[in-house]
Formats: structure tokens, C-alpha cells, sequence
């Protein structure tokens, strides 16, 4: 039978899984890493090799995002499974996990194998669901963790709503331990948050709009790490915006505690000011903040306080966001921009370099939520992303896979761009322009 094989040619490896950072080729066959380093010549009888020069480009494991949204099922005219797989593809994702504010809720078994069946059908990108916490997303009663992992589920998590009862939260740490898989929060103390637009502060006073403080997200953030010792239960909080939310999760490291944490890349890159104007398409939960909080949340990911590097991918139709700036509904897409945002604003400007973004984006990603890929080892998953460092782009969300436009980079010029992305061995994307 003629093998199905990719050498990667002459391009720079960086794995940090295995502390490799040096040039080299990957051969892949059938699925699976064969060989890393200076392969030479593989051709053999039979086999079918499809050359890729990787020349000037970096080859590292297939980045992972935890945290995106795909709206299926309910609001596939906003997003599909499938087009959210080819977006995450085009952005150098092999695989993402989709949260579960669907419509119906992601709460029981049958929800959970829809989204696998129709991932296994996208082509794209891998896809593993994440079940709720509560049933229908209430928060009032546990969804049944353990027929949710059976078919599929890799965490579990109310996203987009707080868990607000502490008992549900507890109970929901010791329930997923015994599963070993994370409780993810979205960290939001709802009286605090209530009606508020964005930042509260000099920017949200001068435009009259509500605001909300960072201390609607850092209560709910100690809340969780203490419960989480109290039970012994992982538990990830998701898209962390301030400098005091950073300053507990060291804090809780400390300790002991077992807590991660994830960040996003607007979070990193951009400041209240974007809002200026009213742009709906700065309009996120949490919102953004000040420059002191891109700074902490910055220095977090270098020293490991953050663990992950997560898009929170949420697209909306554009009608939606062309409200007024209070009445408009959160989130903006991120799954073809992360990389690009990362390098610009973290390694292009000396914060952090390539090897620790490759191990924020793929293998921490893998490691924590216990996934496969997040290495290109021998005999590995052949998983695997290729891209260019330091082309120039201008953003156009015209062009992106993704049914969503709503992106505040739009016009952009950024700094690096994803060149092939293979999972399990398959091309799902190169870059054509």
C-alpha cells in the first residue's frame, strides 16, 4: 500500500515539549511523526512524499485553543462547526475546544456527540467539546459530568455565565475530579458586572458608559482558587484581564493550589482605548482594560503565571454589533488573528520568544486539558503547524474563513502569518495569497 507521507524540509523545529530548537526536517507518514531532524533522503518504493520547503519558517506542534465559540447548534448563521474548524485551521489551530452556551445547551451526552459527528465531517481542525457545569446553564443543578466525558467531553464549563453559587462550585470541583478533567469559570461577580458596557474608569466616565470594575473578576477569581484547594479540583480560569487577577493566580501557585489560567489575545495587545469612537468590535466580557493590565498580563505569560494563550473566538452577525455600544452583544473573532496578534505584540516586541508562545499555544494547551497532540516527538500524532514569522499583513475580515467579521484589528498591519496546517497527517490549510 503507498504510503501517505509529508517531509517537511529545512525549516527551524521548535518543540518545547521536547527542548528542541534547532533546523531540521519532519517527516510524516500515514498520520503519524516519523522522523525529526536531518531526515536526508526518504524516498522509497511505493511511497507518495509531497515535499514542503519550510525554508525562513518555523515548524512546531499544532496549536490548541480551549476556548472558542462555534454556535452550533442554534445559531449556524452566525457560525458552523464547520467553518469555525476551517477558520481555526487557517489560523494554525489543530485542534480547539468549543464551549458550551449553544442553543441547545452542551449539557448532556447526546449534545456532546452532535458536535463530534459534525467536527468528523468539517475537515478542519479537531474539535472537542466542552460540557456545562449546570444543566441549561442555569446554575442551579450539576449537568451529569461523567456520561458528558464518556462521549466525548474534555472539561467542563458555564461560560459566558459565572458559576455564582460557591456550594455548585464545590460540588462541581469534586465532581470533575473524580473524571480528571478541569472546571473552566468564567470569573464575574454578576452584581458588580451588572449593565456594565466596558473598563470602568476615566475612558467609560468620559464616554457614559457603565462600567465594570476588575474586581468583579478577581473575587470570583480568589473564590475559585479556594475552592479549588479546599476540593483538590483543577480549576482553569478563563480569559483573565487584569493585574490583580494575575497577581492572585501567583498567589494560588504559591500555594499550591491547582489552578491555571488562560489568556486571550486582545487581552495582551489591547487597552480601554479602543473603544473611543463606540466601536462595538472593542466590546468584549471581560473587557478591556488599562495599559498597567496589558503590562501584568504580559509579564504572566512569560514567567508562567498565565499557562495558556486561548482566542475566546466569538463571532456575531454584523447587524448585532451595529447597535449602540451598551445594547451590542460581547466578543469579537480570534481564531486567524491570535498568531499573528502574539507575534506582534509579545515576540516582535522582545517579551516573550518563539519556543514559550509555541508552548503557551500547543503544548501547554494539550498537557492541561490532557489532549493529544502538543509535541511532534517520533511517533507522535502528526499534528503539526508551519509558519512564517515575520511577514506583514494587513488584516481584512472579508477574507477570513470564519463566518464572522467582527474583529477591532481590522486595517491592521501585523507581523506574522501561518503558512500550512496539518492535522493527522493531512493538509487542512496552506496559505494561498
Amino acid at each position: 500500500m503507498t504510503a501517505r507521507a509529508i517531509l517537511l524540509k529545512g525549516g527551524r523545529i521548535v518543540d518545547p515539549s521536547q527542548k528542541h530548537n534547532d533546523m531540521g526536517d519532519v517527516l510524516i507518514v500515514d498520520g503519524v511523526v516519523e522522523a525529526v531532524g536531518r531526515v536526508g533522503d526518504v524516498r522509497r518504493d511505493g511511497d507518495a512524499i509531497e515535499l514542503i520547503d519550510c525554508n525562513g519558517m518555523i515548524v512546531s506542534p499544532g496549536f490548541i485553543d480551549v476556548h472558542c465559540h462555534l454556535r452550533e447548534p442554534g445559531r449556524e448563521e452566525v457560525e458552523t462547526i464547520a467553518t469555525g474548524a476551517r477558520a481555526a485551521a487557517a489560523g494554525g489551530f489543530t485542534a480547539v475546544c468549543a464551549m458550551p452556551n449553544t442553543d441547545p445547551v452542551t449539557d448532556n451526552q447526546a449534545a456532546v456527540g452532535f458536535i463530534i459527528s459534525q467536527a468528523k465531517k468539517a475537515g478542519g481542525a479537531r474539535v472537542y467539546p466542552i460540557g456545562a457545569i449546570s444543566i441549561g446553564e442555569m446554575g442551579e443543578t450539576l449537568a451529569e459530568f461523567g456520561e458528558m466525558v464518556g462521549a466525548g467531553a474534555v472539561a467542563v464549563s458555564d461560560d459566558g455565565k459565572p458559576v455564582v453559587s460557591a456550594q455548585l462550585m464545590r460540588t462541581a470541583l469534586e465532581y470533575a475530579r473524580t473524571f480528571g478533567i478541569p472546571v473552566a469559570d468564567h470569573c464575574e461577580e454578576p452584581t458588580l458586572a451588572a449593565g456594565g458596557a466596558m473598563n470602568e474608569g476615566l475612558v467609560s466616565a468620559r464616554l457614559g458608559l457603565k462600567g465594570i470594575p476588575a474586581e468583579a473578576e478577581e473575587i470570583m477569581a480568589i473564590r475559585d482558587m479556594l475552592l479549588a484547594r479546599l476540593t483538590g479540583g483543577h480549576i482553569h480560569l478563563c480569559h483573565m484581564s487584569t493585574k490583580g487577577s494575575v497577581e492572585l493566580i501567583r498567589w494560588g501557585k504559591e500555594r499550591g493550589i491547582n489552578v491555571t489560567a488562560e489568556v486571550c489575545p486582545h487581552h495582551l495587545s489591547l487597552t480601554e482605548d479602543a473603544v473611543e469612537g463606540y466601536d462595538t468590535n472593542a466590546k468584549m466580557n471581560p473587557p478591556l482594560r488599562t495599559i498597567a493590565d496589558v503590562e501584568a498580563l504580559q509579564q504572566g505569560v512569560k514567567d508562567g503565571t498565565i499557562d495558556v494563550i486561548a482566542t475566546d473566538h466569538a463571532p456575531h452577525h454584523y447587524d448585532e454589533k451595529e447597535r449602540e455600544f451598551a445594547d451590542a452583544p460581547n466578543g469579537i473573532i480570534g481564531l486567524e488573528t491570535a498568531l499573528s496578534v502574539n507575534l506582534t505584540w509579545l515576540v516582535h516586541r522582545g517579551i516573550i520568544d518563539i519556543p514559550l508562545l509555541v508552548e503557551r499555544m500547543a503544548c501547554a494547551p494539550a498537557r492541561l486539558f490532557k489532549l493529544p497532540g502538543g509535541t511532534i516527538r517520533r511517533g507522535a500524532l502528526a499534528d503539526v503547524t508551519v509558519f512564517s514569522p515575520d511577514i506583514e499583513w494587513t488584516v481584512k475580515a472579508s477574507r477570513f474563513r470564519s463566518k464572522g467579521r467582527n474583529t477591532p484589528y481590522e486595517g491592521m498591519e501585523l507581523r506574522g502569518r501561518v503558512e500550512c496546517t496539518i492535522v493527522d497527517g493531512r493538509i487542512v490549510y496552506r496559505r494561498d495569497d
